[in-house]
């Protein structure tokens, strides 16, 4: 139980500092639309999983993001590193989440539908 507990709470932290890191300790222009929008920690806390969406839905924006992502990986680890209190900190994976980008898509057909009557 309090593993779970522990994996929770890690994730929740992650999650809010990640966005602080993102916002303040990163200068790369190509993330600056970046939003996290979840953390999956496995249950032994050596791998994050870091979920985030942007706002382009162009695949050339995504590309560049993902680029910006992965050369940020390094100092957003050590900045973990001295911000969370656990022994090691987890190896991070930057994914997209694609369900933020489907919602807003779904938003805009709604609107447009709505435009129409």
């Amino acid at each position: 139980m309090a593993q779970h507990y522990r994996v929770g709470r890690l994730e929740q932290e992650i999650e809010r500092e990640v966005n602080d890191i993102l916002l303040k300790r990163v200068r790369d222009p190509r993330i600056a639309g970046v939003t996290i929008t979840g953390v999956t920690v496995t249950g032994d806390l050596q791998q994050a999983t870091i979920y985030y969406s942007i706002l382009s839905d162009k695949a050339s924006d995504g590309e560049k993001t993902a680029a910006g992502l992965t050369k940020a990986t390094g100092l957003i680890r050590s900045e973990l590193g001295s911000r969370l209190s656990i022994y090691k900190t987890p190896e991070l994976t930057f994914e997209r989440d694609n369900s933020v980008q489907y919602g807003s898509r779904i938003d805009e057909l709604i609107n447009n539908l709505k435009r129409q009557d």
